[in-house]
């Protein structure tokens, strides 16, 4: 072993950090979107795979930023925030949410992107052995950091005969009396599906019946269509005394970069979040968080991405009917969930990411795969698109390269 390898904490693997050759989702892609690239140099590859905002933040948001940048008075460090950023952040989730009462001084704080938030969460809460209970398919960053902890988790399946909620009644006694932390994220990356009140109900009772605490990731949940209203975990009957809720504006307000969350609810939730948080950063910058301010007093900018994604998927879903795809529009998020296609022609594919490397490589349409609960690909409609018309020619050129395909369900 050489001198750094064998000082390695465990958590990352000791000794064998870096040993690993498996080739991880995310790798596969890339090799995959480089294969396609040298096949066929000439077709431009349409990526669906991106999970992130295909267009900036608005020019009013940039300009906030720009004018803010150069005042002396925002050069200090921002610590835990800035109070206008708390109460900006309240009279948000009252419009849009008609979530009331909040008490942005105590009950309300933010990070430097939800990431963060999620990785500093289970150095409050967990012990060596304690349980985090944790929906998939899903994002991974509270569990890893769990685990890091000395914790355990126990993984609940999204599936389809469940309509895309975690199953309570599944979880065996033994994992119930160590559970510490549940994580649900709705509107759900990868499956599009929504909560609903009666299941944040049934959320709030779980938890309370069984003492564990609740983090709700809601950075989807100002995306929703078709008259789907966005929905707080917060306003459930009780979720204040069991849980906190995260959001993010670089869903909302194509503010990716820029790193910019917050987390609200339980009192003392937020306080033990605000010890780790201000031994771990020193805050995000304060002209972000003034920009971050204009963009919560502006939710019309949220308003306007939705109407272009719900029209994207209004293109999306036939195109993948057509293709042979049991595809339906989702009710939030800008991911699209549908079962991985077996095969194409006289090929068989050995799940979703077999099928994801034959859609970029022969394609040249760049997916997700899922292998959690079931063999998925993910559609994302943050596509590059610069006008209505121009969607539907990418749409269209979609549909036509998955029909030639020949693909098998």
């Amino acid at each position: 072993m050489d001198f750094v390898t064998d000082r390695i904490a465990e958590r990352l693997g000791g000794q064998s950090f870096g040993k690993d050759t498996k080739i991880y989702k995310f790798a596969m892609i890339k090799q995959a979107k480089e294969e396609a690239r040298r096949k066929n140099p000439e077709r431009k590859l349409i990526d669906m795979g991106v999970g992130e905002p295909d267009q900036p933040a608005g020019s009013d948001i940039v300009q906030i930023l720009a004018e803010e940048a150069g005042k002396p008075e925002n050069r200090f460090y921002a610590d835990n925030g800035i109070p206008e950023f708390y109460q900006a952040t309240a009279r948000y989730l009252e419009r849009v949410y008609g979530f009331t009462g909040i008490n942005p001084e105590t009950q309300i704080l933010h990070g430097i992107g939800s990431k963060p938030i999620l990785a500093m969460l289970p150095a409050c809460f967990i012990n060596p052995g304690d349980v985090t209970l944790a929906t998939v398919p899903g994002y991974p960053v509270l569990s890893t950091w769990t685990r890091y902890m000395g914790g355990e988790v126990y993984d609940l399946p999204l599936t389809r005969e469940n309509n895309f909620y975690p199953d309570f009644r599944q979880i065996p006694e033994d994992i119930l009396k160590k559970a510490k932390l549940l994580y649900i994220n709705y509107p759900n990356n990868p499956t599009g599906q929504t909560a609903t009140r009666e299941f944040y109900e049934k959320v709030v009772g779980f938890a309370k019946e069984n003492g564990i605490l609740v983090i709700a990731d809601s950075a989807y949940a100002h995306l929703t269509y078709d008259g789907e209203a966005p929905l707080s975990f917060l306003s459930t009957p009780g979720a204040l005394e069991v849980g906190i809720e995260l959001h993010s504006l670089s869903k909302a307000f194509n503010m990716t970069g820029w790193r910019l969350a917050f987390a609200a609810g339980n009192e003392k939730m937020i306080k033990a979040y605000g010890t780790v948080k201000d031994n771990s950063d020193s805050g995000q910058f304060r002209a972000i968080q003034k920009a971050g301010i204009y963009a919560l007093d502006h939710p019309e900018i949220t308003d306007q991405i939705a109407e272009k994604y719900s029209r994207r998927f209004d293109l999306l879903v036939p195109a993948l009917l057509e293709a042979g795809f049991q595809a339906a529009k989702p009710k939030g998020s800008f991911f699209l969930y549908t079962k991985a296609p077996v095969g194409a022609g006289n090929i068989t594919f050995d799940g979703a990411e077999e099928a994801a490397r034959f859609l970029i490589e022969e394609g040249g349409i760049s997916v997700v795969p899922w292998s959690d609960a079931g063999e998925y690909l993910r559609f994302s409609v943050t596509f590059e698109a610069d006008s209505a018309e121009e969607e539907e020619r990418i749409i269209q050129e979609v549909q036509d390269r998955l029909v030639r395909l020949n693909l098998i369900f």
